[in-house]
């Protein structure tokens, strides 16, 4: 395995040519073999150790790093790939930091529309968003991702959020690149979001809101359950502190993974996945998501895209009620918000399989359902670009009369 998978040489900076994650729980495992084509193979370890490699070339230098684990015979089964492909990609942003990018497309059909992934605080796209990407792709669409500076296998301090508007602006920032390219300027705009993802999709929308065709927001983050939050007098002095010690992990708080996470295996996966940032809040980071929800909770009526909001019923992290407000609040016409009875806070990814199965068969419904309606944006770019053919063969008119 070594000889094979692990020694190719790195000939492009940008290009991820293998990625390999092997995480092993009580009773489950999780496995992602990626490399810029995926392809379909077995292999089968008799040992009582394996590794999780994690390798990339950045500013070509090549690094490895290798987590030891004991555990028993283990055998798997690349997941089979032949109806899509899987590439990676470093990105540098506008202040020179390097961000990780993934995207997962059809092989053998058009996408049927863009999907772009947000994921929740702490966590990121390659491995906890992956079973997102797998029910997309297999439903026709092309999804993109991108680990927010801080998170996954981006640059930063893991967990630190210095400034929420620089990752909106990342995000602004690659999706539109990928919208712009000339096969996709045609297709269909979804904005797909977790938590503090859901809340990215919000002000993602704010920024640009007549650009995207649509969102889900799956337990958004557009206010922080209270059961969460410190004191009032707390926060004071916390936020005081993050302008001197911003970095500093020291915000009291509950484990967020046994309050988000229902299935126990799920929970064993995040607490071993070493691209998941589980320590305490840092200051600024907790000043930063207080803030924006706080934010967002003030200015929901401006909501005015398609949208539809799922969130579980028992989630203790974020407020369902919110979810609810922002139904009934926001100014958009297209909207559907759903309640899922018993559900806890990550319905993508923490909840068990047969919950997660009904959830996406809601969300790959309502955005058929969005296709099959027809693309309004395009309907409006056509009819702004006429009216302007009109008015300027108006004023050449005059000026020839």
């Amino acid at each position: 395995v070594h000889k094979q998978l692990l020694i190719p040489r790195y000939k492009q900076r940008s290009r991820l040519l293998l990625h390999t994650h092997i995480i092993l729980s009580d009773s489950k495992i999780l496995c992602s073999i990626s490399s810029s084509t995926l392809l379909p193979f077995s292999l089968q370890f008799a040992t009582t150790f394996f590794s999780f490699f994690y390798l990339h070339n950045l500013r070509n230098n090549l690094k490895l790093v290798i987590f030891i684990k004991i555990s028993t015979t283990l055998c798997f089964m690349a997941i089979e790939a032949s109806s899509f492909k899987y590439e990676e990609e470093f990105i540098v942003n506008s202040k020179g930091l390097e961000l990780f990018t993934c995207r997962w497309l059809p092989v053998d059909s058009e996408p049927k529309a863009l999907i772009f992934l947000n994921h929740g605080y702490g966590m990121e796209c390659s491995v906890s968003m992956r079973g997102v990407a797998l029910r997309l792709v297999k439903a026709g669409f092309a999804v993109y991702g991108i680990d927010n500076q801080g998170h996954g296998k981006s640059s930063g301090i893991q967990g630190f959020i210095p400034n929420f508007d620089d990752l909106v602006t990342d995000c602004s920032e690659f999706f539109t690149s990928i919208c712009e390219k000339k096969e996709n300027k045609r297709k269909m705009r979804i904005l797909l979001g977790e938590s503090m993802g859901g809340g990215m999709v919000l002000l993602l929308h704010r920024k640009n809101p007549e650009y995207w065709d649509g969102g889900v927001l799956v337990a958004p983050m557009c206010k922080i359950a209270e059961d969460m939050k410190p004191p009032q007098l707390v926060i004071n002095v916390l936020m005081q502190l993050a302008k001197v010690i911003p970095t500093w992990k020291i915000v009291p708080g509950k484990d967020i993974v046994d309050l988000a996470f229902r299935d126990p295996k799920i929970r064993e996966e995040v607490r071993n996945n070493p691209l998941c940032y589980k320590g305490r809040l840092r200051l600024q980071t907790a000043s930063q998501l207080l803030n924006v929800s706080l934010d967002l909770e003030k200015r929901l009526q401006e909501v005015t895209f398609p949208f539809f909001v799922a969130h579980g019923e028992a989630d203790r992290v974020t407020d369902p009620t919110v979810s609810k407000l922002l139904y009934e609040t926001a100014s958009s016409f297209d909207k559907k918000f759903q309640l899922y009875p018993g559900m806890w806070h990550s319905l993508t990814y923490g909840e068990f399989e047969e919950n997660i199965d009904m959830v996406f068969t809601d969300v790959i419904s309502w955005i058929d359902e969005r296709i099959s309606s027809g693309n309004s944006r395009l309907e409006r770019e056509q009819k702004r670009a006429n009216d302007e053919f009109d008015m300027d063969g108006s004023s050449n008119a005059k000026m020839m009369d």
